[in-house]
């Protein structure tokens, strides 16, 4: 049974990362979120996470950035990326990338529960 796994937040959007935060809670995952893909870098060479979720469309480093660079330092590392900016590209482009999942803004619980299992293999 996992319990208190760390992850990291990107997201620029306070409600959104407090919201993931809270989902992450209900699983009992800790998390830290950071308002860009500069400031999850700053965290990442810090500390040790078992996750990140990043969103794309951020200030200063965007996470397609973050999610090369972590595939080019972490390659195991998963890496998560959300977007409400859904394009037909971006999907494959994300994927293309190294990316470990995969969600378009609303999402459920159940796709965060979802990508837990498949990722991490987090099993309730």
């Amino acid at each position: 049974m996992v319990r208190y796994k760390k992850m990291l937040i990107v997201e620029d959007n306070p409600h959104m990362a407090n919201l993931l935060s809270d989902i992450l809670d209900i699983f009992e995952f800790k998390s830290i979120q950071a308002n860009d893909g500069e400031e999850a870098l700053k965290y990442l060479k810090s500390q040790n996470f078992d996750m990140v979720i990043t969103d794309i469309k951020m200030p200063k480093l965007n996470g397609m950035e973050l999610l090369k660079s972590i595939k080019g330092s972490v390659p195991d590392l998963p890496v998560i990326v959300i977007t409400a900016y859904e394009k037909p590209s971006t999907e494959k482009e994300v994927y293309d990338a190294k990316a470990d999942g995969f969600l378009t803004k609303p999402f459920t619980v159940k796709e965060i529960e979802e990508l837990l299992k498949k990722v991490l293999n987090y099993d309730r």
